[in-house]
């Protein structure tokens, strides 16, 4: 059995994340996002987002509504996260087990929810998209992969800026096709200050089938929908899901 790390990526590594991860990168999926739940729930207006991260994405889905509350459990990240988007409320907490007090009209789970590698877990997020919900209102969950397309696939990346440089290689596989997770090893070559140096990353990510993800989205109380979720040309064929799920509360 494989053991994760607990991820460095999200801690010491946070000042080279914008090298890994551009911020415009999620530019016209942020779009995406705000169609689908705006069509979902018609004036809406208060947004949450669990495991927001660094707050990329919020930093161009915030302002489609009115008010946006970001949550993540990470300090470093969230720190990141208030200088990008300074108009959204910022509260730290684990997405299985938070409540925050208040009800939204939309819940979105980014990428974030791929951690969850037990059904246990999994479905302690989605009761936690249910319980911050107005009736009326919708969760859409977007997950990096589903079962039955996960392939095993690795991606390269490169980012400068004045101070630092990143070079990645970061490599999806599946030691155990039995089981409901998968690894992600991050390889990095980090330069800062003229020196350099190489980590390794590894994160363990959970790998449901898409009828488990439908099972579990019913038992919280949803009503859920599969919809097409639009991929970068470099995404298609890889361990990437095109799928994502808008779940409707009562």
């Amino acid at each position: 059995m494989l053991l994760a790390m607990e991820p460095r990526l999200y801690d010491e590594l946070v000042p080279f994340y914008h090298l890994l991860d551009p911020l415009d990168d999620h530019r016209d999926e942020a779009e995406v996002f705000a169609e689908v739940l705006h069509a979902a729930v018609p004036g809406a207006r208060a947004l949450l987002e669990l495991g927001s991260g660094a707050g990329h994405g919020a930093h161009f889905l915030a302002p489609r509504f009115e008010t946006a509350t970001l949550c993540d459990r990470s300090a470093a990240m969230l720190a990141r996260s208030r200088t990008l988007n300074p108009g959204c409320v910022h509260v730290e907490g684990d997405m299985r087990t938070i409540r925050i007090g208040r009800s939204f009209d939309c819940v979105l789970v980014h990428d974030a929810i791929t951690y969850m590698t037990t059904r246990a877990d999994l479905l302690a997020v989605i009761e936690t998209a249910h319980a911050h919900l107005r009736p009326g209102g919708a969760a859409l969950l977007v997950p990096d992969c589903v079962k039955e397309s996960f392939c095993e696939s690795h991606e390269d990346h490169a980012g400068d800026d004045d101070e630092r440089s990143l070079r990645c290689i970061a490599w999806s596989w599946d030691p155990d096709p039995d089981d409901e997770t998968h690894v992600g090893d991050f390889a990095f070559l980090l330069r800062e200050g003229g020196e350099v140096r190489a980590v390794h990353d590894r994160h363990l990510f959970g790998l449901f089938a898409t009828q488990t993800w439908l099972e579990l989205c019913a038992q919280a109380g949803f009503e859920v929908e599969v919809l097409r979720r639009p991929l970068p040309e470099e995404y298609v064929g890889s361990a990437y899901t095109d799928q994502m799920f808008l779940c409707r509360k009562p």
